[in-house]
Protein backbone atom coordinates (compact mmCIF):
# COMPACT_ATOMS: atom_id res chain seq x y z
CA UNK A 1 0.00 0.00 0.00
CA UNK A 2 1.25 3.48 -0.79
CA UNK A 3 0.41 4.60 2.74
CA UNK A 4 3.12 2.32 4.09
CA UNK A 5 5.86 3.83 1.90
CA UNK A 6 7.98 6.26 3.95
CA UNK A 7 8.04 9.73 2.45
CA UNK A 8 10.92 12.16 2.81
CA UNK A 9 10.09 15.65 1.63
CA UNK A 10 8.88 16.52 -1.85
CA UNK A 11 10.92 16.72 -5.04
CA UNK A 12 8.60 19.42 -6.34
CA UNK A 13 8.92 21.54 -3.21
CA UNK A 14 12.67 21.00 -3.06
CA UNK A 15 13.18 21.93 -6.70
CA UNK A 16 10.83 24.91 -6.37
CA UNK A 17 12.65 26.07 -3.22
CA UNK A 18 16.02 25.90 -4.99
CA UNK A 19 14.74 27.84 -8.00
CA UNK A 20 12.89 30.41 -5.91
CA UNK A 21 15.84 30.80 -3.56
CA UNK A 22 18.16 31.32 -6.53
CA UNK A 23 15.72 33.86 -7.95
CA UNK A 24 15.64 35.74 -4.65
CA UNK A 25 19.46 35.87 -4.53
CA UNK A 26 19.57 37.07 -8.14
CA UNK A 27 16.91 39.71 -7.43
CA UNK A 28 18.87 41.06 -4.43
CA UNK A 29 22.12 40.94 -6.40
CA UNK A 30 20.43 42.72 -9.30
CA UNK A 31 19.17 45.43 -6.93
CA UNK A 32 22.60 46.19 -5.50
CA UNK A 33 24.40 45.94 -8.86
CA UNK A 34 21.97 48.28 -10.63
CA UNK A 35 21.84 50.68 -7.70
CA UNK A 36 25.63 50.74 -7.47
CA UNK A 37 25.96 51.35 -11.18
CA UNK A 38 23.31 54.07 -11.06
CA UNK A 39 25.09 55.72 -8.12
CA UNK A 40 28.33 55.62 -10.06
CA UNK A 41 26.76 57.16 -13.16
CA UNK A 42 24.96 59.83 -11.12
CA UNK A 43 28.15 60.67 -9.23
CA UNK A 44 30.08 60.95 -12.47
CA UNK A 45 27.40 63.32 -13.76
CA UNK A 46 27.67 65.54 -10.70
CA UNK A 47 31.47 65.42 -10.90
CA UNK A 48 31.34 66.53 -14.54
CA UNK A 49 29.20 69.56 -13.65
CA UNK A 50 31.43 70.42 -10.70
CA UNK A 51 34.48 70.12 -12.96
CA UNK A 52 32.87 72.45 -15.53
CA UNK A 53 32.08 74.95 -12.77
CA UNK A 54 35.65 74.88 -11.50
CA UNK A 55 37.02 75.28 -15.04
CA UNK A 56 34.81 78.30 -15.75
CA UNK A 57 36.07 80.01 -12.57
CA UNK A 58 39.70 79.24 -13.37
CA UNK A 59 39.30 80.55 -16.92
CA UNK A 60 38.11 83.89 -15.52
CA UNK A 61 41.29 84.38 -13.44
CA UNK A 62 43.87 86.81 -14.92
CA UNK A 63 47.12 88.36 -13.66
CA UNK A 64 47.15 92.17 -13.98
CA UNK A 65 49.80 94.52 -12.52
CA UNK A 66 51.21 91.74 -10.39
CA UNK A 67 47.83 90.93 -8.83
CA UNK A 68 45.26 88.26 -9.62
CA UNK A 69 41.94 89.55 -10.78
CA UNK A 70 38.92 87.28 -11.11
CA UNK A 71 35.65 88.34 -12.65
CA UNK A 72 33.49 85.68 -10.95
CA UNK A 73 31.25 84.19 -13.67
CA UNK A 74 27.60 83.77 -12.62
CA UNK A 75 27.15 80.74 -14.91
CA UNK A 76 29.79 78.80 -12.99
CA UNK A 77 27.43 78.43 -10.04
CA UNK A 78 24.08 78.62 -11.83
CA UNK A 79 24.95 75.45 -13.71
CA UNK A 80 24.88 73.64 -10.34
CA UNK A 81 21.22 74.44 -9.64
CA UNK A 82 19.03 71.39 -8.98
CA UNK A 83 15.39 70.66 -8.26
CA UNK A 84 16.29 70.01 -4.63
CA UNK A 85 17.99 73.41 -4.28
CA UNK A 86 21.33 71.93 -3.29
CA UNK A 87 23.65 74.36 -1.54
CA UNK A 88 26.89 75.35 -3.28
CA UNK A 89 30.18 76.42 -1.64
CA UNK A 90 33.38 77.63 -3.18
CA UNK A 91 36.87 78.73 -2.21
CA UNK A 92 39.61 80.45 -4.30
CA UNK A 93 43.23 80.32 -3.23
CA UNK A 94 46.41 81.99 -4.44
CA UNK A 95 49.43 79.92 -3.54
CA UNK A 96 47.44 78.50 -0.62
CA UNK A 97 46.15 81.87 0.59
CA UNK A 98 42.35 82.32 0.56
CA UNK A 99 41.26 84.99 -1.86
CA UNK A 100 37.50 84.48 -1.74
CA UNK A 101 34.89 82.01 -0.52
CA UNK A 102 34.65 79.65 2.42
CA UNK A 103 38.00 79.27 4.07
CA UNK A 104 36.94 76.24 6.08
CA UNK A 105 36.04 74.17 3.02
CA UNK A 106 38.65 71.55 3.87
CA UNK A 107 42.39 71.52 3.34
CA UNK A 108 43.61 72.50 -0.09
CA UNK A 109 45.01 69.38 -1.70
CA UNK A 110 48.02 69.47 -3.96
CA UNK A 111 46.85 69.29 -7.56
CA UNK A 112 49.36 68.63 -10.29
CA UNK A 113 49.02 70.48 -13.56
CA UNK A 114 45.50 70.64 -14.96
CA UNK A 115 44.29 67.55 -13.08
CA UNK A 116 40.97 67.47 -11.27
CA UNK A 117 40.40 65.89 -7.87
CA UNK A 118 37.07 64.94 -6.34
CA UNK A 119 36.25 64.07 -2.77
CA UNK A 120 33.26 63.66 -0.48
CA UNK A 121 33.35 65.19 2.98
CA UNK A 122 31.09 66.47 5.73
CA UNK A 123 30.61 70.22 5.75
CA UNK A 124 28.01 72.38 7.44
CA UNK A 125 26.09 69.36 8.74
CA UNK A 126 25.81 67.85 5.27
CA UNK A 127 27.76 65.59 2.97
CA UNK A 128 29.18 67.56 0.06
CA UNK A 129 31.01 66.65 -3.09
CA UNK A 130 34.10 68.77 -3.67
CA UNK A 131 35.89 69.34 -6.96
CA UNK A 132 39.36 70.91 -6.88
CA UNK A 133 41.50 72.24 -9.76
CA UNK A 134 44.55 74.55 -10.12
CA UNK A 135 46.01 76.85 -12.76
CA UNK A 136 49.40 78.59 -12.92
CA UNK A 137 49.55 82.21 -14.06
CA UNK A 138 52.95 83.52 -15.26
CA UNK A 139 53.78 87.03 -13.97
CA UNK A 140 56.71 89.43 -14.44
CA UNK A 141 58.12 88.74 -11.02
CA UNK A 142 57.06 85.13 -10.38
CA UNK A 143 54.43 82.55 -11.30
CA UNK A 144 51.19 82.52 -9.30
CA UNK A 145 49.18 79.34 -8.68
CA UNK A 146 45.40 79.72 -8.44
CA UNK A 147 43.39 76.91 -6.85
CA UNK A 148 39.58 76.71 -6.97
CA UNK A 149 37.36 74.43 -4.89
CA UNK A 150 33.63 74.07 -5.58
CA UNK A 151 31.40 71.93 -3.32
CA UNK A 152 27.77 70.97 -3.63
CA UNK A 153 25.42 69.09 -1.29
CA UNK A 154 23.96 65.82 -2.61
CA UNK A 155 20.24 66.09 -1.86
CA UNK A 156 19.29 65.84 -5.54
CA UNK A 157 21.68 62.96 -6.04
CA UNK A 158 20.23 61.14 -3.01
CA UNK A 159 16.70 61.73 -4.26
CA UNK A 160 17.66 60.44 -7.70
CA UNK A 161 19.28 57.37 -6.18
CA UNK A 162 16.21 56.75 -4.00
CA UNK A 163 13.96 56.94 -7.05
CA UNK A 164 16.25 54.58 -8.94
CA UNK A 165 16.32 52.26 -5.92
CA UNK A 166 12.53 52.18 -5.77
CA UNK A 167 12.29 51.45 -9.47
CA UNK A 168 14.94 48.76 -9.24
CA UNK A 169 13.23 47.28 -6.19
CA UNK A 170 9.92 47.13 -8.05
CA UNK A 171 11.68 45.60 -11.02
CA UNK A 172 13.40 43.10 -8.71
CA UNK A 173 10.09 42.18 -7.08
CA UNK A 174 8.50 41.72 -10.49
CA UNK A 175 11.45 39.62 -11.56
CA UNK A 176 11.14 37.53 -8.37
CA UNK A 177 7.38 37.06 -8.84
CA UNK A 178 7.85 36.03 -12.45
CA UNK A 179 10.70 33.72 -11.49
CA UNK A 180 8.50 32.16 -8.78
CA UNK A 181 5.71 31.49 -11.26
CA UNK A 182 8.21 30.06 -13.75
CA UNK A 183 9.75 27.94 -10.98
CA UNK A 184 6.40 26.37 -10.10
CA UNK A 185 5.62 25.89 -13.77
CA UNK A 186 9.00 24.31 -14.41
CA UNK A 187 8.74 22.00 -11.39
CA UNK A 188 5.17 21.02 -12.28
CA UNK A 189 6.23 20.26 -15.84
CA UNK A 190 9.25 18.29 -14.67
CA UNK A 191 7.44 16.36 -11.95
CA UNK A 192 4.52 15.90 -14.37
CA UNK A 193 6.61 13.27 -16.15
CA UNK A 194 6.75 11.27 -12.91
CA UNK A 195 3.05 11.86 -12.31
CA UNK A 196 2.20 10.54 -15.77
CA UNK A 197 4.38 7.50 -15.16
CA UNK A 198 2.65 6.97 -11.79
CA UNK A 199 -0.78 7.27 -13.42
CA UNK A 200 0.23 4.81 -16.12
CA UNK A 201 1.33 2.29 -13.50
CA UNK A 202 -1.78 2.86 -11.37
CA UNK A 203 -4.20 2.33 -14.25
CA UNK A 204 -2.68 -1.00 -15.15
CA UNK A 205 -4.34 -4.17 -13.99
CA UNK A 206 -2.44 -6.96 -12.24
CA UNK A 207 -2.19 -8.85 -15.53
CA UNK A 208 -0.90 -5.92 -17.58
CA UNK A 209 2.83 -6.39 -17.26
CA UNK A 210 3.84 -5.09 -20.67
CA UNK A 211 6.91 -2.82 -20.74
CA UNK A 212 6.69 0.97 -20.84
CA UNK A 213 7.59 2.03 -24.38
CA UNK A 214 6.65 5.72 -24.40
CA UNK A 215 9.60 8.14 -24.61
CA UNK A 216 10.71 9.62 -21.29
CA UNK A 217 13.39 12.17 -20.31
CA UNK A 218 16.92 10.80 -20.12
CA UNK A 219 16.98 11.14 -16.33
CA UNK A 220 13.98 8.79 -16.07
CA UNK A 221 15.36 6.11 -18.39
CA UNK A 222 17.07 4.15 -15.53
CA UNK A 223 13.82 4.23 -13.51
CA UNK A 224 11.67 3.06 -16.43
CA UNK A 225 14.28 0.44 -17.28
CA UNK A 226 14.13 -0.89 -13.73
CA UNK A 227 10.32 -0.93 -13.88
CA UNK A 228 10.39 -2.85 -17.15
CA UNK A 229 12.81 -5.36 -15.65
CA UNK A 230 10.52 -5.73 -12.65
CA UNK A 231 7.54 -6.25 -14.98
CA UNK A 232 9.37 -9.08 -16.75
CA UNK A 233 10.22 -10.72 -13.44
CA UNK A 234 6.64 -10.33 -12.18
CA UNK A 235 5.20 -11.74 -15.38
CA UNK A 236 7.53 -14.72 -15.13
CA UNK A 237 6.60 -15.20 -11.47
CA UNK A 238 2.85 -14.96 -12.15
CA UNK A 239 3.16 -17.37 -15.05
CA UNK A 240 4.95 -19.85 -12.81
CA UNK A 241 2.25 -19.42 -10.14
CA UNK A 242 -0.54 -19.96 -12.66
CA UNK A 243 1.16 -23.01 -14.12
CA UNK A 244 1.73 -24.34 -10.63
CA UNK A 245 -1.95 -23.96 -9.69
CA UNK A 246 -3.12 -25.67 -12.87
CA UNK A 247 -0.57 -28.45 -12.52
CA UNK A 248 -1.29 -28.89 -8.81
CA UNK A 249 -5.05 -29.08 -9.41
CA UNK A 250 -4.51 -31.60 -12.20
CA UNK A 251 -2.18 -33.72 -10.11
CA UNK A 252 -4.63 -33.66 -7.22
CA UNK A 253 -7.73 -34.35 -9.29
CA UNK A 254 -6.34 -37.27 -11.27
CA UNK A 255 -5.18 -39.39 -8.30
CA UNK A 256 -8.38 -38.54 -6.42
CA UNK A 257 -10.50 -39.67 -9.36
CA UNK A 258 -8.50 -42.90 -9.54
CA UNK A 259 -8.77 -43.52 -5.81
CA UNK A 260 -12.52 -42.84 -5.91
CA UNK A 261 -12.96 -45.33 -8.74
CA UNK A 262 -11.14 -48.00 -6.72
CA UNK A 263 -13.09 -47.13 -3.60
CA UNK A 264 -16.42 -47.32 -5.47
CA UNK A 265 -15.47 -50.66 -7.02
CA UNK A 266 -14.45 -51.99 -3.63
CA UNK A 267 -17.66 -50.66 -2.09
CA UNK A 268 -19.67 -52.78 -4.54
CA UNK A 269 -17.81 -55.91 -3.52
CA UNK A 270 -17.64 -55.72 0.27
CA UNK A 271 -20.60 -56.77 2.41
CA UNK A 272 -19.51 -55.98 5.97
CA UNK A 273 -21.35 -52.88 7.26
CA UNK A 274 -18.23 -51.41 8.90
CA UNK A 275 -16.25 -51.68 5.69
CA UNK A 276 -19.03 -50.16 3.64
CA UNK A 277 -19.35 -47.28 6.12
CA UNK A 278 -15.59 -46.64 5.95
CA UNK A 279 -15.60 -46.77 2.16
CA UNK A 280 -18.59 -44.41 2.01
CA UNK A 281 -16.73 -41.93 4.24
CA UNK A 282 -13.66 -42.31 2.05
CA UNK A 283 -15.62 -41.58 -1.13
CA UNK A 284 -17.18 -38.52 0.51
CA UNK A 285 -13.77 -37.21 1.56
CA UNK A 286 -12.47 -37.80 -1.95
CA UNK A 287 -15.45 -35.92 -3.42
CA UNK A 288 -14.87 -32.97 -1.05
CA UNK A 289 -11.15 -32.86 -1.92
CA UNK A 290 -11.87 -33.06 -5.65
CA UNK A 291 -14.49 -30.31 -5.43
CA UNK A 292 -12.21 -28.11 -3.32
CA UNK A 293 -9.37 -28.55 -5.82
CA UNK A 294 -11.71 -27.67 -8.68
CA UNK A 295 -13.07 -24.56 -7.01
CA UNK A 296 -9.60 -23.44 -5.96
CA UNK A 297 -8.58 -23.73 -9.59
CA UNK A 298 -11.69 -21.80 -10.66
CA UNK A 299 -11.01 -19.07 -8.09
CA UNK A 300 -7.37 -18.80 -9.14
CA UNK A 301 -8.43 -18.50 -12.78
CA UNK A 302 -10.92 -15.76 -11.90
CA UNK A 303 -8.23 -13.91 -9.97
CA UNK A 304 -5.77 -14.08 -12.86
CA UNK A 305 -8.28 -13.13 -15.59
CA UNK A 306 -10.46 -10.61 -13.75
CA UNK A 307 -8.18 -7.60 -14.39
CA UNK A 308 -7.49 -8.48 -18.00
CA UNK A 309 -10.77 -9.74 -19.40
CA UNK A 310 -10.89 -11.25 -22.88
CA UNK A 311 -14.14 -9.55 -23.80
CA UNK A 312 -16.40 -10.67 -26.63
CA UNK A 313 -20.08 -10.45 -27.52
CA UNK A 314 -21.85 -13.23 -25.58
CA UNK A 315 -25.48 -14.32 -25.96
CA UNK A 316 -26.33 -15.27 -22.41
CA UNK A 317 -29.44 -17.28 -23.18
CA UNK A 318 -27.46 -19.49 -25.60
CA UNK A 319 -24.63 -19.94 -23.08
CA UNK A 320 -27.00 -20.79 -20.23
CA UNK A 321 -29.12 -23.09 -22.39
CA UNK A 322 -26.01 -25.10 -23.22
CA UNK A 323 -24.95 -25.11 -19.56
CA UNK A 324 -28.40 -26.25 -18.40
CA UNK A 325 -28.38 -29.07 -20.95
CA UNK A 326 -24.98 -30.29 -19.80
CA UNK A 327 -25.92 -30.17 -16.10
CA UNK A 328 -29.38 -31.72 -16.54
CA UNK A 329 -28.09 -35.32 -16.13
CA UNK A 330 -26.59 -34.38 -12.77
CA UNK A 331 -29.88 -32.74 -11.74
CA UNK A 332 -31.86 -35.83 -12.78
CA UNK A 333 -29.62 -38.07 -10.67
CA UNK A 334 -30.71 -35.95 -7.69
CA UNK A 335 -34.39 -35.91 -8.76
CA UNK A 336 -34.26 -32.16 -9.43
CA UNK A 337 -35.68 -30.42 -12.48
CA UNK A 338 -33.41 -27.85 -14.12
CA UNK A 339 -35.09 -25.34 -16.40
CA UNK A 340 -34.30 -22.11 -18.24
CA UNK A 341 -36.59 -19.07 -18.37
CA UNK A 342 -35.63 -16.30 -20.81
CA UNK A 343 -37.58 -13.32 -22.10
CA UNK A 344 -35.46 -12.98 -25.23
CA UNK A 345 -31.88 -12.65 -26.44
CA UNK A 346 -29.61 -11.07 -23.85
CA UNK A 347 -26.21 -9.95 -25.10
CA UNK A 348 -23.30 -9.09 -22.80
CA UNK A 349 -19.78 -8.11 -23.70
CA UNK A 350 -17.60 -10.10 -21.36
CA UNK A 351 -15.26 -13.02 -20.73
CA UNK A 352 -17.04 -16.23 -21.71
CA UNK A 353 -14.78 -18.47 -19.61
CA UNK A 354 -15.36 -16.50 -16.41
CA UNK A 355 -19.11 -16.08 -16.95
CA UNK A 356 -19.61 -19.78 -17.65
CA UNK A 357 -17.55 -20.55 -14.56
CA UNK A 358 -19.72 -18.28 -12.40
CA UNK A 359 -23.04 -19.68 -13.68
CA UNK A 360 -21.85 -23.27 -13.31
CA UNK A 361 -20.89 -22.66 -9.68
CA UNK A 362 -24.27 -21.05 -8.95
CA UNK A 363 -26.22 -23.92 -10.52
CA UNK A 364 -24.00 -26.45 -8.78
CA UNK A 365 -24.64 -24.73 -5.44
CA UNK A 366 -28.39 -24.76 -6.07
CA UNK A 367 -28.28 -28.49 -6.92
CA UNK A 368 -26.53 -29.21 -3.61
CA UNK A 369 -29.23 -27.61 -1.48
CA UNK A 370 -32.36 -28.22 -3.59
CA UNK A 371 -34.70 -30.87 -2.11
CA UNK A 372 -35.71 -33.83 -4.26
CA UNK A 373 -38.68 -33.43 -6.58
CA UNK A 374 -38.18 -29.67 -6.80
CA UNK A 375 -37.07 -27.36 -9.60
CA UNK A 376 -34.18 -24.99 -10.14
CA UNK A 377 -34.94 -22.07 -12.42
CA UNK A 378 -32.31 -20.11 -14.32
CA UNK A 379 -34.04 -16.90 -15.33
CA UNK A 380 -32.64 -14.31 -17.77
CA UNK A 381 -34.01 -10.78 -17.95
CA UNK A 382 -32.77 -8.28 -20.54
CA UNK A 383 -34.90 -5.37 -19.28
CA UNK A 384 -34.91 -3.06 -17.44
CA UNK A 385 -31.42 -4.29 -16.49
CA UNK A 386 -29.57 -7.33 -17.75
CA UNK A 387 -29.69 -9.91 -14.96
CA UNK A 388 -29.51 -13.66 -14.36
CA UNK A 389 -31.33 -15.32 -11.43
CA UNK A 390 -30.61 -18.83 -10.15
CA UNK A 391 -33.59 -19.84 -7.98
CA UNK A 392 -34.12 -23.06 -6.01
CA UNK A 393 -36.98 -24.28 -3.84
CA UNK A 394 -34.95 -25.14 -0.77
CA UNK A 395 -34.77 -23.54 2.66
CA UNK A 396 -33.17 -20.37 1.38
CA UNK A 397 -30.45 -18.28 2.97
CA UNK A 398 -30.32 -17.63 6.70
CA UNK A 399 -31.04 -13.90 7.28
CA UNK A 400 -28.23 -13.78 9.84
CA UNK A 401 -25.65 -15.06 7.35
CA UNK A 402 -26.81 -13.64 4.03
CA UNK A 403 -24.30 -10.72 4.18
CA UNK A 404 -21.24 -12.93 4.68
CA UNK A 405 -21.96 -15.99 2.55
CA UNK A 406 -20.08 -14.54 -0.44
CA UNK A 407 -16.91 -14.29 1.66
CA UNK A 408 -14.17 -16.70 0.71
CA UNK A 409 -14.33 -20.10 2.50
CA UNK A 410 -17.45 -19.07 4.46
CA UNK A 411 -20.31 -21.60 4.52
CA UNK A 412 -23.74 -21.37 6.07
CA UNK A 413 -24.79 -23.29 9.16
CA UNK A 414 -27.03 -25.49 6.99
CA UNK A 415 -24.05 -26.69 4.92
CA UNK A 416 -23.55 -29.66 7.22
CA UNK A 417 -23.74 -32.84 5.18
CA UNK A 418 -23.13 -31.03 1.85
CA UNK A 419 -19.86 -31.22 -0.02
CA UNK A 420 -18.35 -27.78 -0.61
CA UNK A 421 -15.43 -25.42 -0.02
CA UNK A 422 -17.14 -22.06 0.48
CA UNK A 423 -15.86 -20.65 -2.82
CA UNK A 424 -18.85 -20.97 -5.19
CA UNK A 425 -20.53 -17.66 -4.27
CA UNK A 426 -17.13 -15.95 -3.99
CA UNK A 427 -16.28 -16.94 -7.56
CA UNK A 428 -19.65 -15.70 -8.86
CA UNK A 429 -19.29 -12.39 -7.02
CA UNK A 430 -15.74 -11.82 -8.30
CA UNK A 431 -16.84 -12.52 -11.88
CA UNK A 432 -19.76 -10.08 -11.56
CA UNK A 433 -17.45 -7.41 -10.12
CA UNK A 434 -14.95 -7.95 -12.96
CA UNK A 435 -17.80 -7.21 -15.41
CA UNK A 436 -18.83 -4.05 -13.50
CA UNK A 437 -21.81 -5.89 -12.09
CA UNK A 438 -23.13 -6.95 -8.69
CA UNK A 439 -24.33 -10.11 -6.99
CA UNK A 440 -27.39 -10.05 -4.74
CA UNK A 441 -28.49 -12.85 -2.38
CA UNK A 442 -32.16 -13.02 -1.45
CA UNK A 443 -34.97 -15.41 -0.61
CA UNK A 444 -38.13 -15.94 -2.65
CA UNK A 445 -41.62 -15.55 -1.21
CA UNK A 446 -41.85 -19.34 -0.93
CA UNK A 447 -38.58 -19.47 1.00
CA UNK A 448 -36.19 -20.65 -1.70
CA UNK A 449 -32.77 -19.10 -2.32
CA UNK A 450 -32.24 -16.67 -5.16
CA UNK A 451 -28.82 -15.53 -6.40
CA UNK A 452 -28.96 -12.62 -8.86
CA UNK A 453 -26.10 -11.38 -11.05
CA UNK A 454 -26.81 -7.93 -12.46
CA UNK A 455 -24.71 -6.43 -15.28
Amino acid sequence: MTGEVPAYGSLRDRLASILIGGSAVLAVLLFFVVRGYAAQVAQEGQDSILSASVSSILDAAVLRDGAIELDFPYASLSMLSTASDDRVFYAIYEDGTLLSGYGDLGDTPAVAGDARTFASLDYDAATVRVATASRTLIGADRPRRVTVRVAQTQDALAETLNQISRNVAMFGLGFFALATVLAYWATSTTIGQLSRLTTSVTRRGPQDLSPFLKPVPREMVPLVGSLNTLMVRLEHSLKQSEDFIVEAAHRVRTPLATVRSYAEATFQRVQEPENRTALRAMMRAIDESSRAAGQLLDHAMVTFRAENLEREEITLDAMLRDLVERMTPIAEMRDVTLRLDSDGPAVLRGDAVLLQNAFRNLIDNALKYAPVDTAITVRIRATPQLSVDVIDEGRGFSPDEIDILATRFVRGHDAEGHIGSGLGLTIAKDVATAHDGTMVLSNTQKGGACVTLRF
